[in-house]
């Protein structure tokens, strides 16, 4: 048991697919935050693969020194599902077959016209004394215990299960039990998001200079990738520190102007609906080198259909005169990949689907296909609303393989969109 005076935890993720490339951890990212709000740091993170006996020693390591510690993965009904036998193993606490959890298993496997198989009663082992957490979503149940002054909870590595087993199973139970232990202060903590696209990292972090003053406890964080730039204020929770905090994270607005699009939990796409909702418009989109990517987006935020009209892939030259109309002069003029095939892409989704909105994009995502003069990663982006507002932009996407450009395409493309709304909302 770690001797610390402070609240620290580890997570731990199993699966060997983990180490061999087939799969990312995300899951740690999640518990972070949402560890933070409870006022314990995520101090370290570890990676093990399925052997029980790397899984009993990683285990027996964090429970040394840290006093959380959460697995995430290894909780299914196959042989190389070992979580439950490593916890067994490193506590002591033997396993058993629990009836609630095999009841809850069998329950959700009858609302999918199932039974149990012979593999997947091996889920409903839990080792003793442990408090079962229930899975809203899948068939694994995950567990709890305390074990020598540490809080020890295992979870199943899927993250739409694993994620609201944490909010509504782990972290009430993890607080209770925090509650319990007065020797050991607990300061939660509060992290505030902006999320930036269309300019660099070092444009960002250029405008943010001095945002935070020497000696202050909050911390400024700057993560680039791929689509975006996400800045994070963390810092102590309560008057002083939540204040402060709002104070800094609107001081940061200011400096980074429209380049920010969203803050928390928001996306590109989940904006773009708001702002089409809330000026009762509809939008249609012609892909070419995206490939469906941008109407994929849309799609996933619920209510979509409110503003979505259609989404059409013209990838060949054919698709592009037959489907909207572009004149086949003028691909033969500029190219399939130049301004003003984009700008007729835009224009003939528009009149065709009578959509409010018509957005465009082509290009040339490699990794070939480019020539001296049309390199990999040129995009253009175009929008048509109309008589007199019609645009196009260009866009040189660097360092990045097919995947990369596409996702950067279509997240010009948005951001395009966002920002005419903007100004036509104002």
């Amino acid at each position: 048991m770690s001797q610390t005076k402070t609240w620290t935890a580890e997570t731990i993720a199993v699966g060997s697919e983990l180490l061999l490339g087939g799969r990312l951890d995300t899951n740690s990212l999640f518990i972070a935050d949402r560890l933070a709000a409870c006022g314990v740091e995520l101090r370290y993170k570890t990676t093990v693969g399925d052997d029980l006996s790397d899984m009993v020693s990683a285990l027996k390591t964090a429970l040394r020194r840290v006093r959380v510690v959460i697995l995430t993965g290894g909780l299914g009904p196959t042989i190389d599902d070992l979580t439950r036998e490593a916890v067994a193993q490193a506590t002591g606490h033997r396993l058993s077959r629990r009836k609630a959890a095999l009841d809850a298993m069998t329950a959700r496997l009858a609302e999918w016209g199932r039974t149990p198989t012979t593999s997947q009663f091996r889920q409903a082992m839990i080792p003793a004394r442990a408090e079962i957490l229930s899975n809203p979503v899948g068939t694994a149940p995950g567990f709890s215990l305390v074990w020598k002054g540490s809080f020890l909870a295992a979870l199943p590595g899927v993250p739409r299960e694993m994620e609201p087993m944490v909010r509504d199973g782990v972290l009430p139970q993890l607080q209770a039990w925090m509650r319990t232990q007065k020797r050991i202060s607990a300061t939660p903590m509060i992290r505030r998001v902006l999320h930036t696209s269309g300019v660099p990292e070092s444009v960002v972090d250029q405008a943010l200079a001095g945002l935070v003053p020497k000696g202050c406890t909050i911390q400024l964080g700057i993560y680039a990738s791929p689509m975006e730039v996400m800045v994070s204020l963390t810092g102590p929770a309560g008057a002083e520190g939540g204040a402060t905090i709002e104070q800094l994270l609107k001081e940061a607005r200011t400096r980074l102007g429209d380049i920010v699009y969203g803050e928390e939990d928001e996306t590109m796409e989940s904006v773009v609906g708001r702002l089409l909702n809330e000026q009762k418009l509809t939008l249609a989109v012609a892909e070419s080198c995206t490939g469906g990517l941008i109407g994929h987006r849309l799609t996933q935020v619920p209510g979509s259909s409110a503003y979505v009209d259609r989404v059409a892939v013209t990838y060949s030259n054919r698709a592009k005169v037959e489907m909207l109309g572009v004149p086949s002069g003028v691909i033969e003029r500029h190219g399939a990949v130049s301004a003003d095939v984009a700008a007729a892409m835009a224009r003939g989704i528009r009149e065709r689907s009578g959509a409010a909105v018509g957005v465009s994009v082509t290009g040339i995502a490699g990794p070939g296909g480019a020539t001296e003069s049309k390199p990999v990663g040129l995009v253009y982006v175009g929008l048509d609303g109309g008589p007199g507002e019609g645009l196009t932009k260009e866009f040189r996407f660097h360092g990045g393989d097919r995947a990369v450009i596409k996702q950067r395409s279509s997240q010009a493309a948005l951001d395009l969109l966002r920002r005419w709304l903007i100004r036509k909302g104002c």
